[in-house]
């Protein structure tokens, strides 16, 4: 085992003994069949300039001079290939996404192994160890530990979790479409906030617009028209008819009243009619924070019926926790939970266990008191009604708390609380 900042400026010689130079960086190259890069060459700085060694010249690579197994005037020059990794250039102090911890690192060291008569890169780290090994005090950090009983390894993390961040001109990030699709995404937004305009930018680029719209729906609606500046109107579209309908219209008031027209005008006829009606009213009231998303049942139906309606259309609701009785005039009538339903026998209509006495608000009410009656009633979403008791949508806790609560637990609030009685 060794670390690079060990390696780094330690002499090479050539086939005679004779030093051409210090190691400056190791390439390494990525397998198909190997979870991690396997060194390909080394880097030389000599008095006349760079020079690249495949390592398959070394004679040794992990000792205290790097000698070559020929001269090195016969070795041809190294091809290097778009998926080399220059560890020190491109790793060694920058920023990578640790994909198990889900989150934008920074690398203090790069370990080394020897597996097979390869030598491997292992590990990353990430912790004060690797500072201090730079610094030569490698000693006081294990005394450290020792005397404080840590883990001198707490900041190591495997290589098969890392994704390099590559700085060039076209600002590659290389991270696989299955590792990201693994991500929650508030995890994928949280690593947005941490990278550069570039960085985020190629990794939104590379999920898919039901990602896109979820990770989207993560972050604040001014990050949200900041994120999606580079995409095309279409793309744009396309990622509104995904989201829910009042996570675009939060989007939509964020850009100009022109493009938000023209978005309008390119989502399909039904999900731009939705946001549409969000548009029309304040933000800040129960009409600007409601979704549109929600499940209704008649009050005709019994239990099994409800459950067989859930099934079909559960998918497309936001919140299916309540499930609201309304009349064909969309009047509201009661309101009843999943325990409720759960509970029932299958042929009990769900006008018997349905609950009267509903919590509603109405499509003008501000939102300090939704966030009031959210809170005193323990919802997790409360009914939108208009001055007939036509049901027009609901709003979720998180939004209506969004003002009482800091933004950072905005979207971390519990998705079930106690259903009102």
């Amino acid at each position: 085992m060794a670390f690079i900042s060990e390696l780094t400026g330690r002499p090479v010689t050539d086939f005679d003994g004779t030093q051409i130079g210090v190691l400056k960086d190791l390439v390494a190259r990525s397998s198909k069949d190997f979870t991690h890069p396997i060194v390909d060459a080394i880097i030389v700085r000599g008095k006349q300039g760079d020079r690249t060694v495949p390592y398959a010249d070394l004679a040794a690579l992990l000792s205290a001079a790097i000698p070559l197994k020929r001269p090195a005037s016969t070795i041809p020059a190294y091809e290097f290939r778009e998926n080399d990794i220059r560890l020190v250039e491109d790793v060694l102090d920058k920023q990578i996404l640790d994909t198990d911890g889900a989150r934008v690192v920074r690398v203090n060291d790069i370990e080394l192994v020897r597996v097979n008569g390869d030598v491997v890169v292992s590990n990353v780290d990430i912790g004060m160890l690797g500072i201090l090994r730079r610094l030569g005090l490698e000693k006081l950090g294990h005394w450290t530990a020792r005397r404080f009983k840590t883990d001198p390894t707490v900041g190591a993390i495997s290589w098969e979790f890392v994704e390099p961040l590559i700085h060039d001109k076209s600002m590659r990030l290389k991270v696989p479409v299955e590792k990201l699709a693994e991500l929650h995404p508030s995890d994928i937004a949280e690593i947005i906030s941490d990278l550069s305009r570039a960085e985020h930018r190629e990794l939104l680029n590379k999920l898919d617009l039901k990602q896109l719209a979820e990770t989207l729906e993560e972050v604040e609606p001014d990050f949200q028209a900041d994120l999606l500046e580079h995409f095309s109107d279409e793309k744009v579209a396309d990622v509104l008819e995904e989201m829910s309908p009042d996570e675009a219209a939060d989007l939509l008031n964020e850009l100009s009243p022109e493009r938000s027209q023209g978005l309008l005008k390119l989502m399909e006829t039904e999900e731009a009619d939705e946001v549409r009606e969000l548009l029309r009213y304040e933000e800040d009231t129960a009409g600007g924070l409601m979704t549109t998303e929600y499940v209704t049942v008649l009050p005709g139906m019994n239990a099994a019926q409800t459950i067989e309606h859930l099934r079909k259309v559960g998918e497309d609701a936001e919140l299916v926790y309540y499930v609201y009785v309304t009349d064909p005039e969309d009047h509201l009538v009661g309101v009843f939970s999943l325990s409720d339903l759960i509970v029932a026998q299958p042929e009990t209509p769900i006008a018997e266990f349905m609950h009267k006495r509903i919590v509603s608000v109405e499509l003008d009410t501000e939102q300090d008191e939704i966030a009031q009656i959210v809170a005193k009633y323990n919802l997790i979403a409360v009914p939108v009604v208009d001055a007939e008791n036509k049901m027009h949508g609901i709003v979720t806790a998180d939004d209506a708390l969004d003002k009482i609560l800091p933004t950072a637990w905005k979207k971390r609030l519990p998705h079930f609380f106690g259903a009102h009685e």
